[in-house]
């Protein structure tokens, strides 16, 4: 497994890719409704052009995903629908292929790699008894063991990139697809290569794949933070509830802290944990819950005290990103509204009531610091990107165009020339396809190399109690939760609802017609929705959008009578060892709802808290 991969990860560009990579073999797609957007910002799109210029040069796109619009696809490009969760066996069995018919890369291997040995004898069946050929493959991700052969020898015959969606990450066993990919691209031995190897999160955000700036950008002295404790972020409402209790993580063991006040300021985890009803009764515990919040939401409704606070338009700010090349001056436009501040404004004044006011703000106002970010970062950049303009001429000219971008970055290409010279970040400087420390561990939820552990969204799809499998993915109408109050999402309701899309097939099965409310149940919990009909979804798969305010006014019907498929899923962690949130996927059953429909009342600020 590669260490360290968040603070190193600078995955290769989009522009190598297009000029040198000849197939792209998407697990999760490179949806065109999330590379538009991007943490700070993005000054200019460029991802679907890059897309385009891939295809005019004669690249391929194989699409692996239950949702055939999670990538624009073209004549040339090629759908296969898995069955979701699915995707590790999958990437397990092209390994397989690729050592049986002698179409690995031993050598790239041999010097950059860790454990191959070992993880052969998995592959083989050396360890448990079970061979993960294509034919064990196929009767898992519902693909045929022809295809997945087929699609092996291709890889290993093209320069292939071998993407994932970070949506994959987000299941039960969720840290499983990732490091098989690393695997996968491993056995190909194109890692460090042009247009070749791995990369996680392309289309996730317009960001990934981006030219990165060779320099930081201004930032908000953090200071320092005296409390050392944490907990892994969607472990929230375990924090809350069971304080005291021990808990795994990272291969330590760690007690929850007893919490008694919630400061939330920039987020809504109503918006993005599990199991709402659970969120609900263990934000309940805590003697008092102060919230940031320019909007009604979910978890402004939960707080004791609610701070109202500006948004963009009210406020002056500096606009830049990691991976990006405009450096934009956020001029306020409007004044604020109401009794509503600026963040920076509210903590001022809390300052001032414990007695470190001056420490904090270092008498400084908005634009006093965003004055002093400015001319410190100004300060600090090398020559011959420096900018000449000081702030006051930057704030009046509006946009500032950042040089020295690298556009031509290979990710790993110093260690694939040199492991030795340039090692990574893990305890043996190679890429671990098995982790002696994660071995240590001991964890039976996650093995010490990439691993097939069937997740319960798998087993029986097609039958049972909840015969479907749920996905939630990103919507296309808004930013997440941001603004599903405004005209551009309300549109997209069905019967005021947020759709939900259903097989034809599905659907007929269960007398669902386009634009019936339906109910969606699930072992933990239930909610209506609007149906769509659309065969962009694979048989036996549903697929609804997360963002879709939570709405609990008519429990007698439904836990959400808007959509928020957070209501469904179950409140678990993806494996002891990284605890991360199984929002992605759930097993429902859907059914049309006849019922007097309860109205949707949570956009009203006044109807009901």
């Amino acid at each position: 497994m590669v260490g360290g991969l968040e603070p190193l990860y600078e995955p290769t560009t989009w522009q190598v890719m297009s000029e040198h990579t000849e197939l792209f073999v998407c697990f999760g797609g490179i949806p065109a409704k999330n590379f538009q957007i991007n943490a700070g910002g993005v000054s200019k799109h460029f991802v679907r052009g890059a897309i385009d210029v891939a295809r005019e040069g004669g690249a391929e796109f194989v699409l692996i995903s239950p949702l055939a619009d999670d990538l624009e696809l073209q004549p040339r490009d090629r759908w296969i629908p898995i069955t979701p969760a699915s995707d590790t066996a999958l990437m397990l069995a092209l390994c397989w292929v690729l050592f049986d018919e002698k179409l690995w890369d031993k050598e790239f291997l041999d010097d950059h790699c860790a454990g191959t040995e070992r993880f052969v004898d998995y592959l083989c069946g050396r360890s448990d008894g079970v061979v993960k050929d294509a034919r064990w493959a196929a009767q898992i991700c519902g693909i045929d063991a022809a295809t997945i052969t087929a699609l092996a020898r291709r890889m290993a015959s093209s320069r292939t990139m071998v993407t994932t969606s970070w949506s994959l990450q987000r299941a039960s066993f969720g840290e499983q697809p990732l490091w098989a990919s690393i695997a996968l691209a491993a056995f190909l031995g194109q890692i460090g290569l042009p247009g070749g190897g791995f990369g996680h999160g392309y289309g996730s955000t317009g960001g990934m794949g981006a030219a990165k700036l060779p320099y930081d950008l201004p930032t908000f002295r953090q200071g320092y933070n005296p409390v050392r404790e944490f907990i892994p972020v969607a472990r929230i409402a375990d924090m809350l509830l069971h304080p005291g209790e021990s808990y795994e993580f990272n291969g330590t063991t760690m007690n929850y802290p007893d919490t008694r006040l919630i400061y939330w300021a920039g987020g809504n985890p109503f918006h993005h944990h599990q199991d709402l009803g659970r969120l609900r009764r263990a934000f309940r515990r805590p003697e008092t819950v102060i919230v940031h919040e320019p909007f009604w939401t979910a978890t402004a409704r939960h707080a004791d005290i609610v701070f109202p606070v500006t948004t963009t338009l009210e406020r002056n700010d500096i606009g830049c990103g990691r991976y990006d090349e405009a450096m934009v001056a956020m001029r306020q436009i409007t004044s604020p509204v109401g009794e509503s501040m600026n963040d920076y404004d509210v903590f001022s004044h809390l300052s001032k009531r414990i007695g470190v006011h001056e420490e904090f703000t270092e008498n400084l106002d908005e634009l006093g610091w965003l004055e002093k970010m400015y001319e410190q970062w100004r300060a600090v950049t090398p020559d011959p990107y420096r900018p000449r303009e000081d702030f006051a001429h930057f704030w009046e000219k509006g946009r500032l165009d950042l040089g020295g971008a690298m556009a031509g970055h290979v990710m790993y290409q110093d260690f694939r020339n040199d492991p030795v010279a340039h090692p990574l970040a893990t305890p043996s400087g190679l890429i671990e396809i098995v982790s002696d420390t994660i071995d240590d561990f001991g964890y039976d939820d996650c093995p010490p190399h990439p691993a097939w552990l069937a997740p319960p969204e798998v087993a029986g799809l097609g039958s049972g109690r909840y015969p479907l499998c749920l996905v939630a993915n990103n919507p296309k109408t808004r930013l997440h939760s941001q603004l599903d109050h405004g005209a551009y999402s309300a549109a997209s309701k069905v019967q005021g609802r947020e759709p939900i899309r259903l097989h034809p097939d599905d659907a007929a099965a269960r007398s669902i017609n386009e634009g019936d409310v339906v109910l969606v149940r699930s072992e933990t919990a239930q909610m209506l929705a609007g149906a769509v009909l659309d065969d962009n979804v694979a048989r036996h798969v549903a697929q609804i959008s997360t963002g879709a305010w939570y709405d609990y006014s008519a429990p007698n019907v439904a836990d959400c009578v808007h959509g928020n498929p957070n209501v469904l899923a179950p409140d678990v962690g993806t494996s002891r060892l990284a605890q991360g949130s199984t929002g992605q996927l759930v097993r429902v059953q859907i059914e049309r709802y006849d019922d007097d429909r309860p109205p949707v009342v949570v956009h009203d600020h006044h109807a009901w808290r």
